[in-house]
């Protein structure tokens, strides 16, 4: 097979892709409803078509955020943002843990773990960020020299 080399062949391979990536995306959705009419939730979430539908949406997420941040029309300190919004992350992780903690039958390990893990959660892709705004500096560095 020859690697296409035309750029406009290109682009347009790349449309068809993700074409087709709407498209499975929204059979996986049908596929989930389905489960969830007939089954319940714990059958939707039991079924493996979850599992695929979840890992598939995180990959984007993260090929998303490499595209956005080298987007971004104006250069970010890339150590304020980290700070600042990671200090964001631990006041949400804090707070929901601190209304789970209060609610009536739970207790104080229940909220703490839910805080610890939405905290590490909302804290990876910070960091990813972080990490790629930091390579786009040192590019721009590089490219001034």
């Amino acid at each position: 097979m020859k690697k296409i080399t035309d750029e406009r062949l290109v682009l347009r391979n790349l449309q068809n892709t993700r074409i087709v990536y709407i498209v499975q995306t929204f059979g996986i959705l049908c596929i989930l409803g389905y489960e969830l009419f007939i089954n319940g939730i714990e059958a939707m979430l039991d079924n493996p078509v979850w599992l695929v539908f979840m890992i598939s949406g995180i990959v984007a997420a993260y090929l998303s955020m490499s595209i956005s941040v080298e987007h971004e029309n104006k250069i970010r300190n890339p150590k304020k943002s980290f700070i600042f919004s990671t200090l964001i992350i631990l006041s949400i992780s804090v707070l929901v843990s601190y209304l789970i903690t209060i609610t009536p039958n739970s207790e104080l390990s229940q909220g703490t773990l839910i805080g610890v893990i939405l905290f590490i959660c909302f804290l990876i892709p910070n960091v990813y960020i972080y990490r790629l705004r930091m390579k786009q500096l040192i590019d721009l560095d590089d490219l001034e020299e």
